[in-house]
């Protein structure tokens, strides 16, 4: 079921678009991922959901709720959506405890209802101590903001989000200022907290690694659009561009020439009649060699130039023998401990990158023997600069 539909959604501050026609479904209980890079319209995005920035154009749906289209602008505090900023954003005034009762709200728009007086007071008080033991601070309840470290603030203003049962929760890189341990921890926390929940979460991060890790769905946006939406193992596998191949995770692009696979099959009876398939898959020659392909973003004819994408990780190094084959020098290592990034230089001239574990490290200057494993991607034209 869909909690967030977004169709066709301009936002512009001036003449000049922020985002041009988005649309989107976000499934309910799911975790959402959005990123690209700055300036793509991203927290934009984030506040026309809130309803902190108006929509020129377009729907957008909470649920069965139309909260914005043309002559609509349902106000942020109507639309039932939780917010978790950046900086946490906690009243300094307030204890740990009345921070995330603040989240509850008061009067008609609390979200402890049907009940008054000394059981409405009750309910509330449970509430916020259900929330501060799914958030571990409990022990912190009556602590100051002052008095935290920025991941304690940080799970207050998620607890403070989840407080109100919100439809949608959105977070606008919660995890930007802390530690890289520490953000790993608490990335992983409230991916669990929502999914105890049972809430619908929309990130917003930088760190591409953090959306495959941690989102079921990926939204990669660029100049106001998103690209592409998928699986996390979707959007890296099969990338709908080879800009989206770059922007997330590293990427090898090579100039080749594509010849098909035989036609997949033809219509009618005896394989007479009917229009043949254009088979997804085919071969490229490239500087690596002839490599399995299958093409994205359209079937290229027999001849036709292609770009061939290949991950690090797929160029497969071995010490070098005199038996002929692909050889290449290694001009560079970035080594990481667990992994490590070699600059290849092949014989023919071209530069690749290869990934590889600690041991199968080479040093600069070892001569190396290169295959690619697997399957290669091929893109309509000559390679480009995304």
């Amino acid at each position: 079921m869909t909690i967030l539909s977004l169709t066709s959604v301009v936002v512009g501050y001036d003449a000049e678009p922020v985002l041009r026609g988005v649309s989107l479904d976000v499934p309910e209980g799911s975790l959402v991922a959005i990123v690209g890079p700055s300036g793509c319209g991203k927290t934009t995005l984030l506040r026309t959901i809130a309803g902190l920035v108006r929509a020129r154009s377009g729907e957008i749906r909470l649920g069965r709720r139309m909260v914005a289209t043309h002559g609509i602008h349902l106000a942020p505090e109507k639309r039932r959506i939780g917010w978790v900023p950046q900086d946490a954003a906690l009243f300094p005034h307030l204890t740990v405890a009345e921070n995330v009762a603040f989240g509850l709200g008061t009067g008609k728009k609390a979200a402890i209802g049907g009940v008054r007086g000394a059981a409405r007071k009750q309910a509330r008080s449970e509430r916020v101590r259900h929330l501060l033991a799914l958030v571990d601070l409990t022990a912190l309840a009556d602590r100051l903001p002052a008095q935290l470290s920025g991941g304690q603030s940080q799970r207050v203003a998620l607890a403070r989000a989840l407080a109100g049962v919100p439809d949608v929760v959105l977070l606008d890189e919660p995890f930007g200022a802390l530690d890289p341990l520490l953000r790993g921890d608490l990335r992983d926390e409230v991916r669990a907290l929502l999914r105890v929940e049972g809430m619908t979460g929309i990130l917003v991060t930088h760190d591409q690694a953090e959306a495959l890790s941690v989102a079921d769905y990926v939204a990669v946006m660029r100049l106001g659009e998103i690209l592409q939406f998928g699986r996390p193992d979707e959007v890296y596998r099969r990338p709908a561009t080879p800009w989206v191949a770059s922007f997330v995770g590293e990427a090898v692009f090579l100039p080749g020439v594509w010849t098909p696979d035989a036609p997949e099959g033809t219509g009618g009876t005896g394989g007479t009649g009917g229009t043949a398939r254009p088979p997804r898959t085919g071969t490229v020659h490239c500087a690596l060699g002839r490599l399995p392909a299958e093409w994205v973003a359209g079937p290229p004819q027999a001849g036709d130039d292609v770009t061939v994408l290949v991950r690090p990780e797929e160029v497969e190094i071995a010490p070098a023998t005199d038996e002929p084959g692909r050889t290449a020098t290694v001009t560079g290592v970035s080594y990481t401990g667990h992994d490590a990034m070699l600059d290849l230089l092949l014989d023919g001239g071209l530069r690749i990158r290869s990934r590889v574990t600690a041991a199968d490290l080479q040093p600069a200057g070892a001569r190396v023997s290169v295959r690619v494993r697997g399957r290669v991607l091929a893109y309509p034209g000559s390679p480009a600069l995304p």
